[in-house]
C-alpha cells in the first residue's frame, strides 16, 4: 500500500505534480464507483459516467479544500469521503431527475395506527391539526417550503437547493428555524 501512494503527498498536490494529481483522481474514482455500484439503482455506464463526475468534482473540492487537512486520519481517508459525498449527491439528484418537487402542505403524511387507543388517536390527531395550523400560520412562506419539502415530502436536500438555487447550509438553517418555531408553537397549545 505505501508503495500505491508514495507520489501521493499534501506537498506534491500542493507543487501540482503530474503523478500525485492523477493518484488522487484514480483514488477519488475508485471511491465514487463503489459508493454508486453499492446503490445498485444506476445502469453501469450511467454509474461509470457519475463516478467520473463526482471523482472530479471530488478533486476540485479536495484541493480547494487542502489547507484544512488536519492530519488527524490518514489523507487518502479523508480524500476518500468527498468522493463519496459527491457520488451520493449525483445519485440523489439523478434519481430525481424530471421529477416533480412536492411542497403542498396538504399532502400530510398518514401516521399509522400502531394499535393505538381511541383517546390515544383522537391525541395524535389533536396534534397534528395544531401542527398544520401552526405550519400555516407561523412559519414564513419560505420556512414553509422548505419544512413542507424536506420533513413532510422527503425530498433530498441536494435537490430542493438545487431546484431553489439555494445551499445545503442554508436550507438546514431554514428548517432548523422552522422546527424551533413549530416546537415552540405546539408545546405552547399543549
Amino acid at each position: 500500500m505505501a508503495e500505491e501512494t508514495r507520489t501521493l503527498s499534501i506537498d506534491a498536490l500542493r507543487a501540482g505534480r503530474g503523478d500525485a494529481m492523477a493518484e488522487l483522481h484514480a483514488l477519488l474514482l475508485k471511491a465514487a464507483r463503489f459508493e454508486l455500484h453499492r446503490r445498485r439503482r444506476l445502469p453501469y455506464d450511467e454509474a461509470e459516467d457519475l463516478a467520473a463526475q463526482a471523482a472530479n468534482d471530488a478533486m476540485v473540492a479536495v484541493l480547494r479544500k487542502l489547507d484544512t487537512f488536519r492530519g488527524q486520519s490518514r489523507f487518502t481517508t479523508w480524500a476518500y469521503k468527498f468522493a463519496l459525498l459527491e457520488a451520493g449527491v449525483k445519485a440523489r439528484r439523478r434519481a430525481w431527475r424530471g421529477r416533480e418537487v412536492q411542497i403542498d402542505e396538504e399532502r400530510w403524511p398518514e401516521i399509522p395506527d400502531a394499535g393505538l387507543s381511541a383517546h390515544e388517536r383522537l391525541e395524535q390527531r389533536e396534534l397534528l391539526q395544531a401542527l398544520q395550523r401552526a405550519v400555516r400560520t407561523e412559519l414564513t412562506p419560505h420556512q414553509r417550503e422548505v419544512f413542507v419539502a424536506l420533513a413532510l415530502n422527503g425530498v433530498p436536500i441536494d435537490v430542493l437547493a438545487e431546484r431553489l438555487g439555494s445551499t445545503r447550509g442554508a436550507l438546514y438553517k431554514t428548517l432548523h428555524d422552522a422546527r424551533r418555531k413549530l416546537r415552540e408553537v405546539t408545546h405552547d397549545d399543549r
